[in-house]
């Protein structure tokens, strides 16, 4: 069997970008009352991106498997209340 490649890493798109370094200034803003820059918005979303992405992404993957094995099981459950009795 093959190994799958990995991600390298969790990539945004430049509007999600924004939008997230929106809520940063809006969060810095609203919650510590202290306005924070450009730089520090693009840094902390950085930091972000490299340590806290690949853990909910594969919190995520967790989740869906998790999910899909219980799918699973009431596939199987299903599939046989589709026998027939035979006589």
């Amino acid at each position: 069997m093959r190994k799958r490649q990995s991600i390298s890493q969790i990539k945004l798109s430049d509007v999600q970008k924004e939008k997230l370094n929106d809520e940063i200034k809006a969060f810095y803003l609203d919650v510590r009352g202290e306005e924070i820059g450009m730089i520090e918005q693009m840094q902390l979303l950085e930091l972000f991106e490299e340590k806290l992405a690949p853990i909910i992404y594969n919190k995520a993957l967790d989740d869906a498997k998790r999910w899909f094995g219980q799918m699973m099981e009431n596939l199987e459950s299903d599939y046989y209340t589709l026998y027939k009795e035979e006589n």
